[in-house]
């Protein structure tokens, strides 16, 4: 009887795992930090991505967000949303394609006031030849991807 409880829950926990949707907000598997820990406001501020500090951080969106200075702390609080990378800083282009991969912060772009962020250089490269059409694709799919 014991062992037909347990093979119940572990059922019902698996199967409720995969009904499970992602979160809007990628952080990977062991971290609740934003962007890899990367301060998203310097890609606006100094044009490259620079790694935060534990010293300036908030939460937004159920995230920690980590800052390289206590005025791009103030810069994202003030407006958090403009500098939240796009698709919550999921992968782009693969969010373009329909699926979900992890944005990588050292691979990224702004477009329009937004910072893209893409799984690794090649992946890159690709949605850099046609960046507005990719774009276009990503919005129609988001957020229905993360189910």
């Amino acid at each position: 009887m014991k062992r037909q409880l347990l093979l119940i829950t572990f059922a019902l926990f698996v199967t409720a795992g995969a009904w499970a949707s992602e979160p809007a907000v990628y952080t990977g598997l062991l971290s609740n930090t934003g962007a890899g820990g990367y301060d998203t406001v310097s890609y606006f501020e100094t044009g490259e991505p620079t790694k935060g500090s534990s010293e300036y951080k908030t939460e937004h969106r159920g995230v920690t967000w980590r800052f390289a200075s206590a005025e791009n702390l103030a810069l994202f609080e003030a407006s958090p949303d403009r500098f939240v990378p796009a698709y919550g800083g999921y992968c782009a282009w693969a969010v373009a394609q329909g699926y979900l991969a992890k944005g990588d912060p050292e691979h990224w772009a702004i477009r329009d006031d937004r910072l893209y962020l893409n799984y690794n250089k090649s992946v890159q490269d690709r949605w850099l030849k046609d960046t507005d059409g990719f774009i276009r694709q990503a919005d129609t799919n988001w957020p229905n991807v993360l189910e």
